[in-house]
């Protein structure tokens, strides 16, 4: 279980890192929630062609921007994290299925683990990227 306690500290260089790698995926959903509340020209047309009702897209912006923030949270971070995984897995297989390009989704969720993982240690501990030498 992941304690509230960082294990070791977090140096002031790589908790900047993770907090600029996190906001970037954090701003590209912003952005994606914004574009489906506004719908703008064009919107129609692109949601239909990946086999989306336009009314579920409001609520679909909700849940990127509710998921976003729980990631921004540093406590539940984790849990954000967990979830944006989720919804950016969804948003692939969506790409997928209509043969649209889906590198963006899959760079946003490794800019998600991997700015989590720069700016907290409980998960750096809990998933070393090298041994620990006894």
């Amino acid at each position: 279980m992941l304690s509230d306690k960082p294990t070791v500290p977090v140096s002031k260089a790589m908790l900047w890192t993770g907090r600029i790698l996190s906001a970037l995926p954090v701003l590209a959903i912003a952005l994606g929630a914004g574009v489906k509340f506004v719908q703008p020209p064009g919107f129609s047309e692109g949601i239909a062609k990946i086999g989306y009702s336009e009314d579920l897209m409001v609520s679909l912006g909700i849940v990127e921007l509710f998921c976003a923030a729980l990631y921004v949270i540093p406590r539940t971070s984790v849990l954000g994290a967990i979830l944006l995984t989720g919804y950016l897995g969804g948003a692939i297989a969506t790409h997928v299925r209509v043969d649209d390009p889906f590198f963006i989704p899959i760079v946003l969720g490794v800019l998600v683990w991997l700015g989590l993982y720069l700016r907290d240690s409980r998960l750096r501990a809990l998933v070393p990227l090298r041994s620990q030498n006894p």
